[in-house]
């Protein structure tokens, strides 16, 4: 199946479509400026509005810290709960109400990359949040271990 991303970070517009999908759109508020490491450019939920196929849907963004999970993006789509949450330094795992659907990876220049579970049959919404979400925020984290390392590092003269 075909996927369309349209992803134009300085402006905060995203647009995932195609061929029998639902049109996902994820769109930062005006006057904002980019957060250069987020591709979609805030992970702040107040400033973000995602419609699929014109509904409303609604969008939390974990803060982005110290924790590998902190970096997890929820979405909850009539009804249906999606988490896009890292799993690797690259890759993030995607869950519908839980279960796992497959694993993402996107660097964050619009393009994604899916590996979707053998017999999850992901539905085309499945694979149109999925694709949002991980264009959006990009995919993968450092576990906390790395960071602290790093930081600790950065500290010793």
């Amino acid at each position: 199946m075909y996927v369309q991303i349209d992803l134009d970070g300085p402006a905060g517009t995203l647009r995932v479509s195609g061929h029998g999908m639902p049109t996902v759109e994820l769109v930062r508020a005006l006057g904002d400026a980019p957060e250069p490491l987020i591709p979609i450019g805030t992970r702040r939920a107040s400033r973000l509005t995602l419609t699929v196929d014109g509904a409303p849907a609604r969008i939390r963004p974990g803060r982005g810290r110290l924790l590998r999970r902190s970096y997890r993006v929820d979405a909850t789509v009539a009804g249906t709960r999606y988490r896009l949450v890292p799993c690797s330094y690259a890759e993030s795992r995607l869950l519908r109400d839980g279960r796992p659907l497959g694993a993402l990876e996107s660097s964050g220049d619009g393009t994604v990359d899916a590996e979707w579970a053998p017999g999850t049959g992901p539905e085309p919404l499945d694979r149109a949040v999925g694709t949002a979400l991980a264009a959006a925020f990009g995919t993968g984290a450092a576990p906390w271990w790395d960071t602290a390392t790093n930081i600790v590092a950065e500290l010793i003269p």
